[in-house]
């Protein structure tokens, strides 16, 4: 038996799966339906255990063109039902032998409804994940006094850079908790990027004559970032820039907006957004639990462009005098719908305007 141990005190009890560890994480939930070894890799999810709401998981098995990062943080994995006999044509090994070897513990057999409903109602809450209930008490009493996402970046974020080439468009890539599916997607554009650490300067960005910068997803509190902060107030004003998931939260500090955590936050990948220019709803895939607070916008410096029909999030912003821009969500829909996946192209646009405009100063 394993078991879940969550900071109000609750214990959920089932079999445990993957790594016989111990370890202790904030407690999220994803709504999508498939997608689980995307969600799993996906560092977002670093330092979080992940209850997935879809009852079978695992039953497709795990292939490597699917991995988000080959080091994921994140902490576990909770499903009612785990697929006994998982079969696909691209499965090269089990998602229990998978998270054996990444040394991620999984628990399945629990009444996720049951512990959905209790995240939803009081919010995501600290929890552990044990081999015994034994010390219960004692296990509660650390996880009311501990952080368990405090600088999580720096765990998961690149500290080298490193380049992924191409031939036409410069772009440098600020990896928060980059997902592939980002680079892919500018792979597929033929764009030439060098992804760098979270901690690089304005002055190091610019001296590399990108054509553009994009700031990846992560995880954690973007109040944590403040030298990304005075980055991109520096970066935005000279090259056309875009913010993606924790991108755009940077992007909205930079700019004198706040944040705050949300109650359980959106996690899966029917997410609906309305283009507010256009009207047109396209559903996406999201992973934060913080979000951009509406009241605290600058109408003189932004531009709200997206909203989440559901709870009228923030979406999208985009600079009134810069090219800069964000979403929330994730374009690249790795896993989900694809129905964004337009925004790298009105980033290229973008980066192409500028360079015609220069070309004819």
């Amino acid at each position: 038996m394993k078991y879940l141990i969550l900071e109000d005190g609750s214990i959920y009890a089932g079999e445990g799966f993957g790594s016989n560890c111990e370890t202790q994480g904030e407690v999220v939930f994803t709504t999508g339906m498939t997608g689980y070894q995307e969600a799993i890799t996906d560092q977002s999810y670093a330092d979080q255990i992940l209850v997935f709401t879809n009852p079978l998981i695992g039953n497709y098995g795990i292939t490597l063109a699917d991995y988000e990062s080959l080091e994921p943080g994140i902490k576990g994995v909770i499903c009612h039902q785990l697929a006994r006999y998982p079969d696909n044509w691209r499965m090269q090994t089990t998602l229990p032998h998978f998270l054996e070897q990444l040394d991620i513990p999984g628990i399945q057999g629990i009444d996720t409804r049951m512990l959905v409903k209790k995240l939803r109602q009081f919010g995501t809450m600290k929890g552990q994940i044990c081999n015994s209930q034994k010390d219960a008490a004692k296990v509660i009493a650390k996880l009311r006094a501990t952080n368990v996402t405090a600088g999580v970046v720096k765990r998961v974020a690149t500290t080298k850079s490193y380049p992924v080439p191409g031939s036409k468009r410069n772009i440098v890539v600020v990896d928060f908790g980059l997902k592939n599916s980002i680079l892919r997607e500018l792979s597929k554009r033929d764009c030439n990027c060098i992804v760098v650490s979270y901690t690089t300067s304005a002055e190091k960005i610019l001296a590399l004559h990108p054509d553009g910068v994009l700031l990846s997803n992560g995880p954690g509190d973007p109040l944590e970032m403040q030298d990304a902060i005075k980055m991109v107030q520096q970066v935005e004003q000279q090259i056309p820039l875009m913010g993606i998931c924790l991108g755009h939260q940077i992007f909205a500090l930079a700019n004198g907006a706040k944040t705050y955590k949300m109650r359980f936050g959106h996690r899966g990948f029917n997410h609906p957004v309305r283009e507010i220019a256009t009207g047109n709803i396209g559903f996406t895939s999201q992973n934060h639990g913080y979000a951009v607070k509406a009241s605290s916008i600058d109408v003189s410096q932004l531009l709200v462009t997206h909203v989440e029909i559901n709870d009228g999030t923030i979406e999208g912003l985009q600079h009134k005098k810069y090219p800069a821009f964000s979403v929330q969500f994730h374009p690249d829909a790795t896993p989900g719908p694809h129905d964004e996946e337009g925004i790298f192209d009105y980033f290229m646009q973008m980066i192409d305007q500028r360079k015609e405009n220069k070309l004819h100063a």
